[in-house]
Formats: structure tokens, C-alpha cells, sequence
């Protein structure tokens, strides 16, 4: 896309021209910018500054690629007074996928020499792929549905900690169940408590550098510190929302006037019946999301504490999404805005002393989570005052290659064999599938956390590199 032009360190621009509303801008190296500008995804981040109501920019994060309508690393946020829109597109179909990291009170040399006994114990506990979740129950899912974790605390799965310690409280406002179709909640009813497939993964992992001392500190991490990262969704009832949604707003644009230069921007003023309907529905898959991962947790520290014959405390580091649209007070222009932020591919990351954080996380800003892939590193970093892009950050290091591109270049087999000599305990759902998550298939996640930090996104805290892997 020859339109954009550097704009300052690391950040590229593209001013606005035709239908375009606002200027679209990414954060990336030069490295980066080429890797993004090989898949369309730059045409994407120029199609979503058309949408109706948007304001500052259409954003994309360092590790941007494409994707369905909005670019995976997308971020955009609409007026809602000003007739802003909300697209399924820019949430994407795994509604609340997101990352939830565990801390725990073990070292690595505590770990290591019953780690195989652990990721046995894992390999059992945790469903994945296709199979059944944890808990199947149509009542809890019900309860699920409409205050997420908060009903899984109350069925007597985790503790009050873990809610502390949640985006949202892990509790999405403005839930409506009913709004679901009766095949997205038949779809979800099996997978309550399950890892599921793809990228999706539970990661054993030791804290291998702290940078920011303090921070790390403060949010419970020490060099040498085994963690737990898990990242997973909201399975096939967020899939299924997203498919309903996206059908019934083609007809409602023509309704609305709206037009996009991609049908994958399907979108609908916020305040329409069905932008509201859509909200509803999508804060119940968010709430299943939520609860999904904290289930999950769970049956992690059972396994652990099996693996190893002794209780472990494992409290909870945090947990965010990074598939939702959510409407939040912004300044635009000098005077607060209710906005809907759309996130698609991108974590919420507030500085501190933001309102919405915990009082033990309020001095330092929210942890924000962006893993890597199998075999490489990922990273904890904090929230910053100043954020350019309303509160947001990249959620990981993006895919360099497809999946088929991936598969072309080693097997599954040889991916666990290289993974294995790096002494990382693999535990894969399927073995063929290995290949379409090698390291090689994704960016540099370093990269796009130096990204992060010198363009004002996210401040480094703590590299943690995987000791053992579950995959879905």
C-alpha cells in the first residue's frame, strides 16, 4: 500500500482520501511493516477507516495480519452518539478470545524434576480439539452465560481472587442469553471448560527476565517463577454468534444506509435494535469466554498439585481479551466521548490509575499479555498513561505464514522433535497438526514488544519462555 508514509518512529500513516473518515495508522517496524503489507492487511486497515462514526484513526497493532473484514491487530472506535457503528468484524469470531496467565509459588528447579509427572496430569485434565469441556451442564451454562466467571466462583470452581484479577471482573455488562440462537448455545454446551483447537494452547512457562522490577513485583512475578499461560475463547458458541450476526446486518445496512467497501465490514449504528442485540448477544459469549478460561485454571492447579503430590499456591497474574467491542469513555477532540472500541486481535491496556483496575494493580497499570508461539518467548508487559489507540496493544506476535504455508515447510513430527531437543514437554492434541503453529510461522514477538513500548502502547515487564506445552 504505497499511501502509507512513515509518520514517526515506528508508526506509518495513511492519510485520509475517498470514502476514508480518519487517517489509518499502524505501529510497526520497517520489518514488520513489510511482513504486513504482503497479505492485504494494510487494505484492510484502510477499508475500516470508512466505517460510519469513527474517530482519530483506524489502528493496527505490530503484529497486524489479515483477516476476516477488520486485520487481526485491528482497533477502531466508533462515536455512539454520532450514529458510530459496531461490527462483528472487528470483534472478530472468537468473541473474548484472550489470555489468562497463572503465577505460582514453584521455581523451575522445584519443577523440573516432576514435570513430566505434571504434564501427564495436564495432558488428562485438559480437553482439546473437538472433545467435550469439563462442565457440561445446561443450568451452569445458563448462569454462565449471563455473569461468566462470577458463576463458576459461585458453583464452587476457583476463588474471588480470580475475578480481582479479570478484565471486567470476568463479568461482561449487558449480557442478554436469550439474544443466543439455539444452535449457539448447543454448540457451547459441550465445550464449557475446554482448550479447543488451532492457536489455542496451555503453556508451562518460567519467568526468565524481569525488567521492570517494580511492575513484576507488583503483579506477583519473580525471575525463576513457573507460570501457567492459557489461550483459548469463547469455542464454537462464539463462532456461531458471529456467523448469526454478521448475516442478519446485511440486510439491516441497506436499512440503515451503510455502506463498506468490504461486505465483511458488515456493521449497524450501535444504537439500532440491532446493534443492540448484537452487544447483548456478544457479552454472553464473552461471559462464556471468560468463564471458559477460568475453568480451565482450575483443573490446571488440580493437575499440578496431582503432578507434583502437594498443594501449590497458584493465585492468578491477570487475565484479558483480546476479541471484543466494548463501550468506553474516551477524549476526543478534548471532550469525553462514549465510544465503541472495537479490538480485534488487540489487548486492552490501561495505565494506571485507570478506574477499571483492582486496588493492588492501581499504582502500577493492567498486565498486558502477549504471548509467542511453541518454542519462543512470550512477554508480560504493563499499561501506560498516554496510550495512543484508546487503551490498546498487541496480543501476540502474529502469524508470519498460513497454516497451509506452514504445513509445506516441516511436519508435525519434526516440529515436536525440535521442540523436544529445546527440552520443551510437548503435549499435542494432534501431532500433524503441530506444523501450522511452529515458531517459524509466526513474527519475532520481541519485536513487536520493543514496538509496543517505544511507540507508548505497553511498557516491558517480564520475558517467559515455555518449559511445556498442551496443545489444542
Amino acid at each position: 500500500m504505497t499511501r502509507f508514509r512513515p509518520a514517526g518512529e515506528a508508526v506509518w500513516e495513511a492519510p485520509a482520501s475517498g470514502g476514508m473518515r480518519v487517517p489509518g495508522r499502524v505501529f510497526a517496524s520497517e520489518g514488520l511493516f513489510r511482513a504486513a503489507a504482503e497479505d492485504r492487511a494494510l487494505e484492510q486497515v484502510v477499508n475500516v477507516a470508512h466505517l460510519p462514526g469513527i474517530v482519530r484513526a483506524s489502528f493496527a497493532m505490530p503484529d497486524i495480519h489479515w483477516g476476516y473484514g477488520f486485520p487481526i491487530g485491528g482497533v477502531a472506535a466508533t462515536d455512539v452518539a454520532a450514529g458510530g457503528v459496531v461490527s462483528p468484524g472487528g470483534v472478530g469470531f472468537d468473541i473474548c478470545c484472550g489470555v489468562r496467565l497463572i503465577g505460582s509459588d514453584l521455581t523451575v528447579d522445584d519443577l523440573r524434576p516432576r514435570l513430566e509427572a505434571v504434564m501427564a496430569r495436564l495432558d488428562a485434565a485438559i480437553p482439546r480439539g473437538l472433545g467435550k469441556g469439563a462442565a457440561t451442564g445446561r443450568r451452569l451454562i445458563h448462569d454462565v452465560l449471563a455473569r461468566g466467571a462470577r458463576a463458576a466462583v459461585d458453583a464452587g470452581i476457583g476463588t474471588t481472587h480470580d475475578l480481582e484479577r479479570c478484565e471486567e471482573g470476568g463479568s461482561a455488562s449487558g449480557a442478554e442469553p436469550d439474544l443466543l440462537s439455539e444452535r449457539a448455545v448447543e454448540r457451547g454446551s459441550g465445550q464449557l471448560g475446554s482448550l479447543g483447537a488451532g492457536n489455542h494452547f496451555l503453556e508451562v512457562q518460567v519467568v526468565e527476565r524481569v525488567v521492570d522490577l517494580e511492575a513484576a513485583a507488583g503483579f506477583g512475578l519473580f525471575t525463576g517463577m513457573v507460570c501457567v499461560m492459557i489461550h483459548c475463547g469463547s469455542r464454537g458458541l462464539g463462532h456461531q454468534t458471529c456467523t448469526d450476526h454478521v448475516k442478519s446486518m446485511g440486510p439491516a445496512m441497506k436499512r440503515h444506509g451503510i455502506e463498506v467497501p468490504d461486505r465483511q465490514l458488515a456493521s449497524v449504528p450501535v444504537l439500532s435494535e440491532e446493534g443492540e442485540r448484537y452487544l447483548g448477544a456478544m457479552a454472553a459469549s464473552a461471559n462464556f469466554a471468560w468463564a471458559n478460561r477460568h475453568i480451565l485454571a482450575e483443573a490446571t492447579r488440580g493437575a499440578f498439585a496431582a503432578g507434583l503430590g502437594r498443594p501449590v499456591e497458584m493465585p492468578l497474574i491477570y487475565d484479558v481479551a483480546h476479541n471484543l467491542a466494548k463501550l468506553e469513555e474516551h477524549v476526543v477532540d478534548r471532550r469525553p466521548r462514549r465510544l465503541c472500541v472495537h479490538r480485534k486481535g488487540a489487548t486492552r491496556a490501561v495505565g494506571p490509575g485507570h478506574r477499571t483496575l483492582s486496588d493492588d494493580l492501581r499504582a502500577i497499570g493492567q498486565p498486558v499479555l502477549i504471548p509467542g508461539s511453541m518454542g519462543t518467548a512470550s512477554w508480560v508487559l504493563g499499561g501506560v498513561e498516554g496510550n495512543p489507540a484508546f487503551d490498546s496493544a498487541a496480543h501476540g506476535a502474529g502469524r508470519a505464514m498460513s497454516r497451509t504455508q506452514a504445513k509445506k515447510q516441516s511436519s508435525g513430527r519434526q516440529v515436536l522433535d525440535d521442540l523436544e531437543s529445546q527440552q520443551i514437554a510437548v503435549r499435542p492434541g494432534s501431532v500433524s497438526l503441530l506444523s501450522e503453529e511452529a515458531p517459524y510461522a509466526y513474527k519475532d514477538v520481541d519485536e513487536v514488544v520493543r514496538v509496543c513500548d517505544i511507540t507508548g502502547l505497553a511498557r516491558p515487564v517480564a520475558r517467559l519462555r515455555p518449559i511445556g506445552v498442551v496443545k489444542g
